[in-house]
């Protein structure tokens, strides 16, 4: 029985042409592959060599390593290299730059290379941006300065328009196992108000308005972001060691 008397009895229908489809599947892979090579290399963080990586200012002073009192530090004071930051916790891009500080102390800090600096720097536009600073203090009291740190960064949708955020961060600090009676007293009372304030001025006299403002050393971050940050710290590593 021919092909086409048999479809007309079963009533199967026609088989489709194909066509050759290698030449799209092709095309399609090409388009893939070179918009993969694209991202990488538009993301993928400069050779420590670039000379696109931003340097000192000429005759830029030396970062006034006094004011470190004034900021919260993590790292060995003999550290060759400090990162210093400069934030405010309800800035958006400060949110997003906590990921880099994050990677920062775990692969440079902890081994000793380099120390970690971070002053508070509250902007009058964010309203709860004080009282998180004063909240990361207070949990600095119980030793878990940075595990609420990194908490209000992680969580900074979930208080930034709150009108009671100090009922937010006395339920964090519950969730790090602080003392909440010793807590909420370091909050009502503003007891590291000051602080912050002192930390703020440092920035006014640095005349850091911006956040977040990062510097390596004495050399400022054009790009914040764990690729220039990791670039030019291996670059002032390498120089001290020579």
């Amino acid at each position: 029985m021919g092909e086409a008397k048999r479809r007309k009895q079963t009533g199967a229908p026609a088989p489709r042409n194909q066509g050759n489809k290698k030449p799209a599947l092709i095309a399609i892979a090409v388009v893939v592959v070179a918009v993969i090579a694209a991202v990488y290399f538009m993301t993928a963080p400069p050779a420590p060599t670039s000379d696109n990586l931003p340097v000192a200012a000429a005759n830029a002073d030396e970062f006034p390593a006094i004011f470190d009192q004034y900021g919260t530090s993590v790292g060995s004071e003999d550290a060759p290299v400090v990162v210093r930051e400069f934030a405010d916790y309800q800035c958006p891009a400060c949110a997003r730059f906590s990921e880099a500080s994050q990677r920062l102390k775990k692969e440079y800090v902890e081994s000793g290379k380099v120390r970690f600096v971070y002053f508070d720097l509250p902007l009058r536009q964010h309203p709860n941006a004080m009282p998180a600073a004063q909240a990361a203090r207070c949990a600095g009291d119980q030793g878990e300065y940075w595990a609420m740190h990194d908490k209000l960064y992680g969580s900074q949708s979930s208080w930034s328009g709150s009108n009671d955020p100090v009922a937010t961060f006395t339920r964090y600090a519950n969730d790090l196992g602080l003392e909440e009676r010793r807590f909420r007293r370091c909050m009502t009372t503003e007891l590291h108000k000051e602080a912050v304030e002192q930390s703020l001025q440092v920035a006014m006299q640095l005349r850091v308005a911006s956040t977040p403002t990062v510097l390596v050393d004495n050399i400022q971050l054009t790009r914040p972001g764990w690729g220039q940050l990791s670039a030019v710290v291996e670059r002032e590593l390498n120089k001290a060691e020579d």
